[in-house]
């Protein structure tokens, strides 16, 4: 699996942000609490997160963060993670476990404020506020805040606001977000400053403007009002120009935020400790409870459940970091009251999909045929049965608005474990032979093993000759990113940035962002949907919805790059010394940025 991308995002108030979308289910008998009653997330859950995010002011955005009630100071608290993050270079961030160790120690523009119920509103971080919008949401200009330093003690000012998105125009930054250098300069964003500003030049101040060390204005040409939300992800997060390394910034950043890396060692451990220059009065997010964070990035799915059940040692101060429960021992977890209770749940905003290589599965009808075959609810069940997901119907998950429950044209509520005979049926149409080879790509992970013999063994039912080849999962998306990639099929997860369908559709199905590196893992390119896309990105969210959800139906049904799998959830364990934690609608991780230990 993908440390699946990316962000969650649920409201406060009232919002100005775009339309959205939501999700379908099915589940059958599973590994998850027997034929009782089941208090596995809904999509009644998963709809309460389909709400705009709320813009905060100045106050919202003052810290210090409000208190966790009963909150102590002190301890190391222990992180568990089956390999290393996927990156720690703020630009090339958009992955989730590099967006979850991203709140440790960087800072951006804005940030998201979570409260008790899972409520979100976008504050200033380094910035006074959200944002101020002027000229119809076409410029939006930023202050920042008394009092930012990076570790070093250098202060942050407008010239490394400017710097961090002007080296995202580099070819140095190949696996970050895109929505911010393309609303400034284009699709083509690259060639406007091909070098970034390592060679001296710079975006005109028509585009990006820093008139003193204290503002930042951003100019578009045309409304964007979820500026605010693309700020508060990751992969915009400051990186000082004093500390910027290039490409070597991966591997040891300068922090911002309350922790900074005092020891790193690749693929197998990292520790944390308190940044002495961070100030909480300037941060209305973070804490800085525990005095650390001790990563090891080898222990295993089943390994971690197991020490967290046992809840002994060094387990009561560990969490699961972005790792689920094992689905192996999911029953376990749920039959015990002691373990049960240390479980954060919710519903991601993750639609987990068996995507295509247009180049290389040129034929719609082997697409459908695949489609067809794949048994949805065996998926589910090796990912933890009810508690680990439901059957998808289409690509546009549960937690975004304007869902529809009813649609499935694939049929997978009738048949979620697949239809062999349709898809027999669409192979000889399209004069598939016997034995066929398909090369299915996969991650290392528990996850991808499982999905990768129960795909393996469905596809050989209908005649292929499947050749699994296994990446590890750290650079799996890096691998399957690349245009000119040797793979036929691969089992892809993606998740809104912030509730809008825009954040969907537009990374991941605009042909006009194909590139080595982007999201379009399945290179489709149509004109229609692209059109679709640029109309949808003018209209206001009410009329954006139609049209989003006109373009979801032509990529499913007419095009199918991307065959639906399932709607993901989320159980984690933590040990019982673990305070302050709960499900983030936020991150749909357990929340980084409360927890404690209750007894340092």
């Amino acid at each position: 699996m993908k440390p699946i991308r990316t962000r969650t995002t649920r409201a406060i108030a009232v919002a100005i942000v775009a339309g959205s979308l939501a999700l379908t289910g099915c589940s059958g008998n599973d590994n998850g609490g027997g034929k009782g009653k089941s208090d596995a997330k809904s999509q009644k859950d998963a709809a309460e997160q389909q709400d705009p995010v709320a813009y905060g002011d100045a106050a919202a955005s003052t810290g210090p963060a409000q208190e966790v009630p009963g909150a102590k100071s002190g301890g190391f608290i222990n992180v568990y993670m089956q390999s290393d993050l996927s990156h720690m270079d703020p630009g090339q961030i958009y992955v989730s476990d590099a967006g979850q160790f991203a709140n440790l120690i960087h800072r951006g523009l804005t940030n998201f404020q979570e409260d008790e119920k899972g409520n979100l509103t976008v504050v200033g971080d380094i910035a006074t506020d959200s944002g101020k919008s002027s000229d119809g949401g076409k410029t939006w200009t930023y202050t920042l805040k008394d009092g930012i330093k990076d570790e070093d003690g250098n202060v942050i000012t407008s010239a490394d606001v400017r710097h961090t998105i002007e080296r995202l125009y580099s070819k140095v930054i190949f696996d970050g977000p895109t929505y911010v250098q393309s609303w400034l300069s284009g699709n083509d964003y690259r060639k406007a400053l091909p070098d970034g500003p390592y060679k001296g030049k710079h975006l005109p101040d028509s585009v990006l403007e820093t008139p003193d060390d204290k503002t930042v204005v951003f100019h578009f040409d045309q409304p964007r009002p979820d500026l605010p939300q693309a700020l508060a992800m990751a992969g915009y997060a400051i990186v000082p120009q004093k500390q910027d390394t290039k490409e070597k910034y991966d591997d040891a950043p300068a922090a911002l935020g309350p922790y900074k890396i005092a020891e790193y060692k690749a693929g197998k451990s990292m520790k944390l400790v308190k940044n002495d220059q961070w100030d909480p009065k300037t941060d209305s997010v973070r804490h800085q409870y525990v005095d650390g964070y001790n990563f090891t990035s080898t222990i295993d799915q089943p390994s971690q459940t197991k020490r967290l059940i046992a809840d002994q040692g060094e387990a009561k101060n560990a969490i699961q970091f972005t790792d689920s429960v094992d689905p192996a021992q999911l029953s376990t977890v749920i039959s015990d009251p002691d373990a049960k209770k240390r479980t954060v749940q919710g519903y991601q905003p993750y639609v987990w999909q068996l995507t295509f290589n247009l180049d290389r599965v040129k034929d719609k009808k082997i697409r459908d045929a695949i489609t067809y075959a794949i048994p949805n609810q065996s998926m589910v069940q090796a990912d933890g049965g009810r508690y680990g997901g439901e059957v998808a119907g289409g690509l546009l998950a549960p937690t975004l608005p304007n869902f529809d429950p009813t649609y499935d044209p694939f049929g997978k509520l009738k048949k979620p474990n697949g239809d062999i005979e349709k898809a027999k049926e669409l192979l000889k149409e399209a004069g598939v032979k016997e034995g066929t080879k398909l090369t299915y790509a996969y991650s290392n992970t528990p996850r991808g093993q499982a999905q990768q013999v129960i795909i393996k063994d469905a596809l050989g039912k209908i005649g292929f000759d499947v050749q699994a080849k296994e990446i590890d999962r750290a650079s799996f998306y890096e691998q399957v990113g690349k245009l000119d990639n040797p793979y036929d099929i691969y089992m892809t997860g993606w998740g809104q940035d912030w509730p809008s369908a825009s954040t969907v559709i537009t990374p991941v199905y605009d042909g006009e962002l194909i590139q080595d590196g982007a999201s379009n893992y399945s290179h489709i390119n149509d004109k229609q949907v692209n059109a679709l896309i640029q109309k949808a990105l003018k209209q206001e969210p009410e009329e954006a919805a139609k049209t989003w959800e006109q373009a979801h139906k032509r990529i499913v049904e007419e095009i199918n790059p991307a065959a639906p799998v399932y709607y993901s959830k989320q159980i984690q364990l933590y040990g019982s010394n673990i305070g302050g934690a709960k499900y983030s609608t936020e991150s749909s991780y357990i929340d980084i940025n409360d927890l404690y230990l209750k007894q340092p």
